[in-house]
């Protein structure tokens, strides 16, 4: 999850990647889980690990929260002044 405008207080995800992205995984096993279809074109795009352009928010500071195929979550929080 990609947070490009952090407040240093809550986590606002406006980018969040699937990188498993097979028939069984990511945004496939999503929408079999939601019951809703997930347009192919929005796959393809958050398919990986790299993010989409983005203009830098006033706070000047990105978060990114990494959770794994356990559950384990990481937060990295970066000054992008």
């Amino acid at each position: 999850m990609l947070d490009t405008d952090y407040d240093g207080r809550s986590l606002y995800p406006r980018q969040v990647f699937f990188p498993m992205s097979g028939a069984k995984d990511g945004w496939s096993r999503l929408a079999r889980n939601l019951k809703a279809e997930i347009d192919d074109e929005l796959i393809e795009a958050y398919r990986g690990t790299v993010s989409l352009p983005f203009e830098p928010g006033p706070y000047g500071r990105v978060a990114v929260k990494i959770v794994d195929d356990r559950g384990i979550e990481s937060l990295k929080i970066v000054e992008i002044v």
